[in-house]
């Protein structure tokens, strides 16, 4: 078969036009992206677990004639269940897992005719900021080795900057799809919470802190995967309010004259380090001259009471999982398996208490409500998504760190993406800075409750303004 050496010159929603025209087959599609993976997984580390025979059984038979019909996908190694495929989550405990159904997410993939031929690399559990698990070793990021591509879904946006897919699965339950694009130079949009389906074994990610969607090269793909995938599933708790319209044609839409409100600090006051407060600050200036308001302002919250309730939560959660896995293999709960930090983590969901959780429920509640007063006087939150460039590799460390210094070094990097997953609003990443050495720095912007449309509309004018979608790493 021909190879297809077009294949990193289109996005999804391109590579699907090709294949429905018949100006390439499926196959060769995919045998473009096996060969691609083949060349540069070696080197990077994006993709653990290979799914090439059960790829090629699809691109074999009829495939779905949805908006993605025949684009290669690579789903997450977290949580997110594809019959009889491996989910390690990252971590040695989950070793030889098999899922036994696919979750609705992944149903909704199929039907929207992607092929799934593999899952990316995760931190252990998905709580690190990186993507460095002992169970499969460091992901790098392509734009240079030596550093981070970001966490938790390091392996997703190390895979796309590297052209092995266009899109791919991501998570975010604290900046977690937001931050590997920032580092991997990608756009990258966190849904607001219930817009993506969590089931059928998990009712909410995180309790409401977590959600899914992808990392990708254009912004259309984003908007038509959120298209394909949103949605309430017949028995979740929730769901966002649904979108006037189809996300895809926000792409090209006029976003109107929109109030932004400038910060170049975290939400804990310390400034961005000065390439960041740089990228911020250009950032501020070509929406201005796009016409939007800059003022610098940003939302004063009660941060120790969110700074616990996000432990907590997560604690709670973590020690969920853990427990169920270790009675699952009929042994007693040791840590055995599990990485330092993890098991320090999960054990405090023992010892706080169900008033412990009820109070950071309503911490990240109240928040929520705070920060829809803030979006009655402005559209947009802007700042940068990390608080410096994409830091060297073993930089934070999982299986190494006492659990208040892993916090205060995870929490210290985040200078505003949890703020979204706490309340629940949906925010992004956009690739718009480099730096003189050559790092992508992604430009964070958040929006109310329900707003992806504004979001895509402001992507998709800035995406105009300054394109990324032709600049990539020299792999």
């Amino acid at each position: 078969m021909a190879t297809f050496t077009e294949y990193a010159d289109h996005d999804g929603l391109g590579l699907a036009e090709l294949i429905t025209r018949r100006e390439v087959k499926p196959e060769e599609v995919l045998e473009a992206a096996i060969e691609r993976a083949d060349t540069v997984n070696p080197t990077i580390n994006a993709i653990v677990h290979r799914m090439d025979a059960v790829a090629r059984g699809r691109v074999a038979a009829d495939l779905p004639t949805g908006p993605f019909a025949g684009v290669p996908f690579l789903l997450k190694d977290l949580y997110v269940g594809y019959e009889g495929s491996p989910v390690s989550n990252g971590s040695r405990l989950w070793k030889d897992y098999i899922s036994p159904t696919n979750f609705t997410y992944t149903e909704r993939c199929r039907d929207a005719g992607l092929v799934v031929f593999g899952r990316t690399n995760s931190p252990e559990l998905g709580i690190a900021w990186t993507t460095e698990p002992v169970a499969h070793g460091p992901t790098r990021n392509p734009w240079d080795l030596e550093r981070s591509a970001g966490g938790s879904s390091g392996g997703a946006a190390a895979a796309v900057a590297a052209g092995i897919v266009p899109i791919a699965h991501a998570t975010d339950g604290g900046g977690s799809i937001r931050i590997p694009a920032a580092q991997c130079g990608l756009f990258g949009l966190k849904p607001t919470r219930g817009r993506n389906p969590a089931g059928p074994y998990i009712g909410e990610g995180w309790s409401g802190l977590a959600t899914g969607h992808v990392v990708s090269r254009s912004v259309r793909d984003s908007a038509a995967m959120l298209d394909a995938t949103s949605g309430p599933a017949p028995g979740d708790p929730y769901a966002a309010p649904p979108p006037a319209r189809p996300f895809l044609n926000e792409v090209g839409a006029d976003p109107g004259r929109l109030r932004v409100a400038l910060h170049t600090t975290g939400l804990d006051g310390r400034p961005l380090d000065p390439e960041n407060a740089t990228a911020a600050n250009q950032a501020a200036h070509t929406l201005r001259e796009l016409g939007h308001e800059i003022d610098e302002a940003m939302p004063v919250f009660d941060l120790a009471a969110l700074n616990k309730a996000f432990r907590v939560i997560i604690a709670g959660n973590l020690w969920n999982a853990v427990s169920m896995r270790y009675a699952a293999l009929d042994r007693d709960p040791d840590g055995e398996g599990l990485e330092k930090a993890t098991w320090a983590w999960a054990q405090e969901g023992r010892t706080f208490t169900a008033s412990d959780y009820a109070a950071s429920l309503t911490a990240i509640h109240v928040a929520g409500r705070q920060l829809a007063e803030f979006f009655e006087n402005y559209d947009v939150m802007l700042s940068t998504t990390m608080r410096e460039p994409p830091v060297k590799l073993g930089t934070l460390r999982q299986n190494e760190q006492g659990l208040d210094d892993y916090i205060q070094d995870l929490m210290g990097e985040m200078p505003v993406t949890p703020l979204f997953n706490s309340t629940g609003c949906p925010a992004m990443s956009v690739p718009l800075h480099w730096t003189a050495g050559g790092l992508p720095v992604g430009i964070h912007i958040g929006a109310a409750f329900g707003r992806e449309d504004l979001l895509i509309r402001l992507a998709s004018q800035l995406e105009q303004a300054k394109p990324w979608f032709d600049r990539r790493p020299d792999l």
